[in-house]
Formats: structure tokens, sequence, C-alpha cells
């Protein structure tokens, strides 16, 4: 019996992509949550692995990316 509610509060347009793909995949949000929650319980933690996304250079501050571009030609 279903007796418990989830209500988690993200930002518009995020649930609006993930709705679309949901849509796409013939389900509904609802049913998708149900389905993280169940892997969950599968794998005792996410299933799936997190990590920290190695830095782009590009995404540094320009004078960042300017004393790493001096110090490549330093020598």
């Amino acid at each position: 019996m279903k007796e418990a509610v989830v209500r988690a509060r993200v930002q518009s347009r995020l649930k609006k992509d993930a709705e679309a793909v949901f849509e796409k995949l013939g389900i509904s949000t609802t049913e998708a949550i149900r389905m993280f929650l169940s892997q969950v319980r599968l794998h005792k933690g996410l299933p799936f692995s997190l990590s920290i996304p190695a830095t782009d250079d590009l995404l540094l501050p320009a004078e960042m990316r300017q004393r790493a571009l001096d110090s490549a030609y330093d020598d």
C-alpha cells in the first residue's frame, strides 16, 4: 500500500526537462522517482557513481588561465 509522500523543490527548468525525458520513456515523474528509490534500496546506495569532474581550464577565471599559460612558457 502506498502511503508515503515525497516532496522536493527543484528548479522549474530541471523539472520540465526531466519530464520531457520521462515522457519519451513512457513513464511519469512519480514512476521515475519510485524506480530511483527502488534502485537505491537494491544497491544500498546511489545507483550511480558520484565524482567531482576535473576542472575544465576554459572555465577558470581569466587571471588563473593566464597564469597557467605563462607558467607553461616559463621554460
